[in-house]
């Protein structure tokens, strides 16, 4: 079985947690427990353009409040 991270013509979610990080996930996966959708399901390429715009301090959002940023 090949990976489905690795399919680049599959439809992807783009997953946050309560941390502020991102994630690309295939869409007939199941979310994982803490995660919640983002990005509703669409083509890798505009996935990733979201979680790049999206994305900019890749600091858990507790160490980046801590440092003072």
């Amino acid at each position: 079985m090949s990976n489905p991270f690795d399919d680049k013509n599959a439809n992807f979610l783009v997953l946050v947690n309560q941390e502020g990080q991102y994630s690309l996930w295939p869409s007939f996966i199941a979310v994982p427990a803490g995660w919640d959708v983002a990005l509703n399901a669409t083509d890798r390429p505009a996935c990733s353009a979201f979680i790049e715009a999206h994305w900019r301090d890749m600091r858990p959002r507790s160490l980046a409040a801590a440092s003072g940023g």
